[in-house]
């Protein structure tokens, strides 16, 4: 019989990069960035943000969640 491993994390993450959404991350330190995801792995996240690529450590995210819609 095979086992499949679940992974919550992965599964968010992929789905928010399959869709492009923009990302609302809140790290350690108290900053937010607000950006959409480029990419991941084990380790880290990639966000692009007023236009750069940043590359964070997922030790430093205390939350990733799907930026609010503003009503402009």
């Amino acid at each position: 019989m095979v086992k499949h491993n679940i992974n919550i994390q992965d599964g968010y993450l992929f789905q928010s990069l399959k869709e492009g959404q923009t990302m609302l991350v809140e790290l350690v330190t108290g900053r937010h960035l607000l950006g959409r995801l480029k990419r991941f792995d084990r380790f880290a996240v990639v966000v692009e943000s007023e236009g750069k690529e940043i590359l964070i450590y997922k030790h430093a995210i205390v939350t990733i969640a799907a930026a609010p819609h503003s009503s402009a």
